[in-house]
C-alpha cells in the first residue's frame, strides 16, 4: 500500500452544473483528494524536496474549480486527476472527491458528489 497525502476541504467558487443559474453564477464547491507516492525518503530526511509540496496541490486544484466551467462534477473530478497526476512523477494514483454545497434539487440535501480513482 503506498503511502499518500491528504487534503480535506478545499472550498471554491466556480461556474459548474447544467441549470442556466449554474452557468451564471459561481457556486460552492467542496473538493478533497488524496495523492499516493513513496514518502519514505522525506519521513528519513525531513526534506520538502523529497516529497510533494501539498500546499501546491491544492492550488492546483483550487484552480481547475475557479477557472474551468464545466456541467458535471464527474468531468470537474477527472480535470484535477489529470493536474495532480500532472503535476510530478512520484505520484502514482489519486482519488479526488467533488462535491456541490448547495446542490440545485428538490430534496434537502446537504451535497451531491462524485469521488472517483486515477492511476498513473
Amino acid at each position: 500500500m503506498p503511502d499518500r497525502i491528504e487534503i480535506r476541504g478545499l472550498r471554491a467558487l466556480g461556474l459548474i452544473g447544467v441549470n442556466p443559474e449554474e452557468r451564471e453564477r459561481p457556486q460552492p464547491f467542496e473538493v478533497d483528494f488524496d495523492v499516493e507516492l513513496d514518502t519514505a525518503k522525506a519521513g528519513a530526511t525531513d526534506d520538502l524536496r523529497d516529497t510533494i509540496d501539498y500546499g501546491q496541490l491544492a492550488v492546483l486544484a483550487e484552480q481547475v474549480v475557479i477557472t474551468e466551467p464545466h456541467l458535471l462534477l464527474e468531468r470537474v473530478a477527472e480535470r484535477i486527476a489529470q493536474v495532480l497526476l500532472g503535476a510530478d512523477d512520484r505520484i502514482e494514483a489519486t482519488t479526488v472527491s467533488v462535491r456541490k454545497l448547495r446542490p440545485p434539487v428538490p430534496a434537502d440535501l446537504a451535497t451531491s458528489g462524485v469521488t472517483i480513482t486515477r492511476y498513473r
